[in-house]
């Protein structure tokens, strides 16, 4: 709930800055008027960026595989002696 809060807020004050901008003279009406789009595009490139930064930094867990390919043995061992075919062909 309290991340709810969060978005409300943020939404709430960008278009605060919005409206103020909208109001003022202080930017050219023009631009004014495509500050949003240009705030999803920037999000969008932000998330784009972590995602890329996510998967060059993915951690490898060695040990995590290694009991992974112990957990695959032991359920193709079960599952054989249940009569299951589970040949890798």
């Amino acid at each position: 709930m309290k991340h709810i809060f969060k978005i409300i807020a943020v939404l709430a004050a960008i278009s605060a800055v919005w409206v103020a901008l909208l109001e003022t003279s202080t930017v050219p009406r023009s631009y004014t008027w495509l500050l949003p789009i240009y705030l999803v595009v920037a999000l969008g490139c932000y998330g784009l960026f972590m995602v890329g930064y996510g998967l060059m930094f993915f951690p490898t867990c060695p040990q995590e595989a290694v009991l992974l390919q112990q957990d695959i043995v032991e359920a193709k061992e079960f599952l054989s002696k249940r009569g299951v075919d589970v040949s890798s062909d």
